[in-house]
């Protein structure tokens, strides 16, 4: 058997590649129209530059932080993300890699596991949930949240439910049954390895979203809590701060990308602000998130906690993102990379990849802690910031 450490998220993405079924892998690329925002996600980050020092480089350098209140290694956080059925344990699986390693578990409300299963493994819960459902049925998931012991609301609101994808959307099936497997076993049967994995456990892939049972109710399929999603009318401001209320404790609003919008956010009296534009996932040629972190964070970083998430692959894009203004980072695809790679042992491999990244680089830039990243520290191409719903689009 080969070596199953990995050294970068580019090799997880490729061990992720040949190990799943083609449908498998083409949910975790995802993305929409051309791609254009997923890919300007990662490619911005390369057009920074660093500004390395040559001596007086600290010996010891501290890389934690707080997020929201609650402690983290560093400063990076799992991103919540739907039906995680690459591998038997899914969501429990990351969780437990997030303990291992000291940081926070962001649990989406899709999710192919239980709230209860991942507060379990990890004490420090992030709980996801969307605008979707009767206020009723938000308020008792919220509270079942609260019950399993989650400490902060994560709300995602960015999603305009954009579908077609120029390569080809994968076909995901409603439900796993024994028609269905007989039916997608030649799309299946050329990874033994992602059987063999499921197989010795005894499970097939689950797309059932437990979190979304009704009490006393069957949970829906993925599907099914998809189109609930999509019949539910859009939420309003007031909304938020509805949501924001009922919750009661810390929290985040995911999707922003507009000045204007974090203002309202702070209005809203929101905890923390996460830039966002669903990993590419939503309105193509938004432009990159990295591109529009200063502006947001130079407008309200010094009211509410700035996050980012999108296009995150090495330590160095964590350090030029604190270094442009945020608190932490999100990251998605990344652990989903080495999840279907390697299980908790991969997941803990992409954490340990970005943690030593950002680590050199905080090294190479002669500071002690990653809280005195700034600017000053990179090279920032002139056309490079943009900033949405201030006066009017503008580029610096």
């Amino acid at each position: 058997m080969g070596n199953a450490w990995f050294e970068t998220v580019a090799e997880a993405q490729r061990r992720a590649k040949k190990r799943l079924p083609g449908m498998v892998y083409g949910a975790l690329v995802a993305g929409s129209e051309r791609g254009r925002t997923i890919d300007d996600n990662i490619d911005a980050f390369a057009q920074l530059g660093f500004a390395p020092k040559v001596a007086g480089h600290k010996n010891e350098r501290d890389l934690s932080t707080t997020i929201m209140g609650v402690e983290s290694s560093f400063p990076v956080m799992i991103s919540p993300t739907g039906v995680q059925a690459v591998d038997p344990e899914g969501e429990v699986a990351v969780a437990r890699a997030a303990a291992n390693r000291g940081v926070i578990m962001g649990l989406s409300s899709f999710a192919s596991r239980s709230v209860e299963d991942v507060a379990a493994v990890n004490q420090n819960v992030f709980y996801q949930m969307y605008w979707t459902g009767s206020r009723e049925a938000m308020v008792q998931r919220m509270e079942r949240a609260k019950d399993a012991g989650a400490k902060a609301l994560i709300a995602t609101l960015d999603w305009s439910f954009s579908n077609g994808r120029d390569w080809g959307s994968p076909q995901i099936p409603e439900k796993i049954d024994l028609k269905t497997m007989v039916k997608l076993a030649p799309k299946v049967i050329n990874r033994p390895g992602w059987l063999w994995r499921f197989g010795k456990t005894g499970k097939i892939p689950d797309l059932t979203a437990p979190n979304l049972q009704p009490p006393g109710g069957q949970a829906p399929t993925f599907f099914g809590a998809y189109y609930e999603w999509m019949q539910t009318p859009p939420p309003s401001w007031e909304d938020v701060e509805w949501m924001r209320k009922e919750w009661g404790g810390p929290f985040l609003l995911k999707g922003v990308t507009r000045v204007d919008d974090a203002k309202r956010a702070v209005d809203a009296g929101v905890t923390a602000i996460s830039v966002s534009n669903h990993g590419g996932n939503n309105l193509d040629t938004t432009p990159a998130t990295i591109r529009l972190l200063p502006g947001v964070a130079e407008a309200v970083g010094d009211q509410i906690e700035v996050l980012l998430d999108g296009g995150v692959r090495r330590g160095s894009d964590v350090a030029k993102a604190l270094a442009l203004g945020a608190r932490a980072v999100l990251i998605g695809r990344a652990y989903l990379w080495g999840l279907a790679a390697n299980g908790t042992a991969g997941v803990e491999n992409v954490l340990d990849i970005l943690r030593g990244g950002l680590d050199s680089a905080v090294l190479g830039l002669g500071h002690s802690s990653v809280g005195e990243l700034s600017p000053a520290d990179l090279h920032i191409p002139r056309d490079f910031k943009v900033t949405l719903g201030g006066s009017g689009l503008t580029e610096s």
